[in-house]
C-alpha cells in the first residue's frame, strides 16, 4: 500500500504590510546607493550614455510598519536598460504607486563630460562635471525636478592681490548651482553661465600658452567667495526657465588648512 502526504502551500507574512503602533510617519525611507545604466541628453553630441547612482525613497504612513525595499530595486529594473530623463517621471510615479505612499523622491547622481577648447592653442580634451537629478512627488501628486551641477573653477583671492608684491594666491573652486526648473534647459547652459562668473574656468589640458593666459585671467579677474555667489545668483535671476535656486561656493584655500564657504537660495515664484 502506497501512503501519500498532501503538501500545502505555506503563506509568507508580509511583515512590513504589518500594522505599527508608534503613530510616528516616516519621511524617507528606502534604498541608497544602486548604480544603473542612463542616457542623458547632450547639447554637442546627442547623448551621452553612462553610470549614474541611485537614491530612491518614499514617505511612509505612520500606521505601516515597514516598506518593501525590493520593490525599488524592481521598479529601477523595470525600466529601459538605459533610463533616461524623460522616464524619470513616470518611474517616480510608478514607484509612489506600488509603494502605496503620498510622496517619493528619486536621486540621480553621475558624471556628466564637457568637450572643451582650450583659449590660445585650441587644443580639445574632456571636463567631467557631478550632476544629479533630484525628481520629488510632493503631497496631492505635484511633480517637481530639480538639477544640480559641481562647477570646478579657479578663484583668486583680491586681497592677496592688493597687499602682495609678487602675485596672488588663487585656488580651484567648486560652485554648485541647485535649481527648479520650469522648461528644459541644457547643463552646458547652466555650467557656462557658471563659469563666466569665476576668476578663471577650468580644462582638461592645456599648453604653455593657454595656462599663460588662465593665469593672466585669473589674476585679472579677482572673486572673493562673496564675489562668487553674487555673481552667479544674478545671472541665474535672469534665467526665466529657472523658477528657484540655491548657489553655494566653496574654496579650497591654498593658504590654509580649511574651505571658505557662501550661500545664496532664492525662490523666485514668492516674489
Amino acid at each position: 500500500m502506497t501512503i501519500t502526504t498532501e503538501t500545502r502551500p505555506t503563506t509568507m507574512p508580509d511583515v512590513q504590510g504589518f500594522e505599527d503602533r508608534r503613530h510616528i510617519a516616516i519621511d524617507k525611507v528606502g534604498i541608497k546607493s544602486i548604480r544603473h545604466p542612463v542616457r542623458v541628453k547632450d547639447r554637442s553630441e546627442g547623448v551621452q550614455h553612462t553610470i549614474a547612482t541611485f537614491n530612491m525613497y518614499v514617505g511612509l504612513p505612520h500606521n505601516f510598519k515597514g516598506t518593501h525595499m525590493s520593490r525599488f530595486v524592481e521598479i529601477l529594473n523595470s525600466q529601459e536598460r538605459e533610463i533616461s530623463v524623460e522616464s524619470f517621471e513616470p518611474m517616480l510615479r510608478s514607484m509612489v504607486k506600488r509603494l502605496e505612499a503620498e510622496t517619493g523622491l528619486i536621486e540621480m547622481r553621475f558624471p556628466y563630460f564637457i568637450n572643451k577648447t582650450a583659449p590660445v592653442s585650441g587644443v580639445q580634451s574632456l571636463l567631467d562635471y557631478e550632476v544629479t537629478f533630484i525628481g520629488e512627488i510632493k503631497a496631492g501628486g505635484v511633480y517637481e525636478l530639480k538639477v544640480s551641477v559641481i562647477v570646478p573653477v579657479t578663484s583668486l583671492c583680491p586681497c592677496s592681490k592688493k597687499i602682495s608684491d609678487y602675485g596672488a594666491h588663487n585656488q580651484r573652486s567648486h560652485v554648485t548651482v541647485t535649481a527648479v526648473l520650469n522648461s528644459h534647459i541644457w547643463l552646458e547652459e547652466i555650467i557656462q553661465k557658471v563659469e563666466a562668473q569665476a576668476s578663471c574656468e577650468l580644462y582638461g589640458l592645456l599648453k604653455r600658452p593657454d595656462e599663460k593666459y588662465v593665469t593672466e585671467r585669473a589674476y585679472d579677474n579677482p572673486k572673493f567667495v562673496e564675489d562668487m555667489v553674487r555673481d552667479v545668483a544674478g545671472a541665474l535671476n535672469e534665467e526665466s526657465r529657472i523658477d528657484a535656486y540655491v548657489v553655494e561656493s566653496e574654496n579650497f584655500e591654498s593658504i590654509h588648512n580649511h574651505s571658505a564657504y557662501a550661500l545664496i537660495e532664492n525662490d523666485k515664484r514668492k516674489r
